[in-house]
C-alpha cells in the first residue's frame, strides 16, 4: 500500500509548533504533499526541509511569507518541475511535480494550492485566471503520463461538500463557475476525485476546514477543500481514505489516500 497524504499547513512553522512531525512519524506516509508552506529556502534549510525522515523538495512564492508548496518523500524522482508555465501564478509558488518515470510507465504525484478568491473581488478573479489555465495544462499532461494531484484546491464541489450550502452559493469556494470548472474536470476530462470514489455520498464527515471564526472547528461547520484528483488508472488503485481531526495542526486536516501500487 502507497500511503500519500495531503496537507495545507498554513505554515510549515506554525505546523511543526503544533505536532505535525510528530503525527507524521506514527501514521507514516510514504509521501506528504504540503501546501501553504508560507516560508523561503532559507526559513526552510535546515529545519524543515525534512519531516520524520522525509526529504522535502519545494516550491517557493518569491513573497515573503505567502503560498508555497512541497513534497517530501524518500521516493527518488526522475524529475522535478516547479509551476505549471504561469508567470503570475509560478511566482506565488503554488505547482510542484515529481515525476517517475521509467521505460514502461510515466507517473507524477503533484502538490498545489489554488488561490483563494474570499478576500475580495480581485482575488477572485485571480482565481477564474488560475482555473482557466490549470484545466489545459492537466488535460495535456495526462495525455503524456498517469498522475496524482494533491492539494488545497479550495472549491466545495457539491452541496454535500459543506455544511451550509445554501447561505454559500455567492461566496468564493462554492461558486457556480468554480464548481463547474470541477464538474467539467471529472466528467469531461476523465479525472476522478479519490475521496467521492470511495465515499459518494458522506457528508459532515468528509470536511477538511473549518472557519477560524466563531466555533467553526467545534460545531464542524466545515467544508471539503482538499482533494486526490488522479488520472484513471491511479484512481482505480485507491483502496482506502481517512482525514485526520483527532488533533489540529491547521485550519485544514491532512486527508490521507491508501494506493494499492508500487513505485
Amino acid at each position: 500500500m502507497f500511503k500519500l497524504t495531503s496537507l495545507n499547513l498554513n505554515g510549515i512553522r506554525s505546523a511543526t509548533s503544533k505536532g505535525v512531525e510528530a503525527w507524521i512519524e506514527r501514521s507514516a506516509p510514504d509521501c506528504i504533499c504540503v501546501q501553504e508552506v508560507k516560508a523561503q529556502a532559507a526559513d526552510v534549510a535546515g529545519k524543515f526541509d525534512g519531516l520524520a525522515g522525509l526529504p522535502g523538495r519545494f516550491h517557493f512564492a518569491e513573497k515573503k511569507g505567502y503560498s508555497g508548496v512541497g513534497i517530501y518523500t524518500r521516493l527518488e524522482p526522475s524529475d522535478v518541475i516547479l509551476g505549471f508555465g504561469s508567470p503570475e501564478f509560478d511566482a506565488e509558488g503554488r505547482y510542484i511535480e515529481l515525476r517517475f518515470d521509467t521505460a514502461r510507465r510515466k507517473r507524477s504525484l503533484i502538490s498545489c494550492y489554488f488561490p483563494s478568491g474570499s478576500s475580495g473581488p480581485e482575488r477572485q478573479e485571480a482565481k477564474f485566471r488560475f482555473l482557466a489555465l490549470m484545466e489545459p495544462h492537466l488535460v495535456s499532461l495526462q495525455s503524456e503520463r498517469d498522475f496524482i494531484l494533491c492539494g488545497d484546491v479550495n472549491i466545495a464541489h457539491q452541496a454535500i461538500d459543506l455544511k451550509n450550502w445554501r447561505s454559500n452559493q455567492k461566496n468564493s469556494g462554492f461558486l457556480p463557475e468554480e464548481r463547474a470548472w470541477m464538474t467539467q474536470m471529472l466528467t469531461q476530462h476523465g479525472l476522478v476525485d479519490v475521496y467521492r470514489q470511495l465515499h459518494p455520498d458522506t457528508t459532515d464527515t468528509c470536511y477538511t476546514w473549518w472557519s477560524n471564526r466563531g466555533q467553526a472547528y467545534a460545531n464542524n461547520v466545515g467544508w471539503r477543500l482538499d482533494y486526490h484528483l488522479a488520472t484513471t488508472a491511479m484512481a482505480q488503485t485507491a483502496r482506502e481514505v481517512s482525514i485526520y481531526k483527532d488533533e489540529k495542526f491547521s485550519d485544514h486536516a491532512p486527508i490521507t489516500v491508501g494506493y494499492d501500487m508500487a513505485w
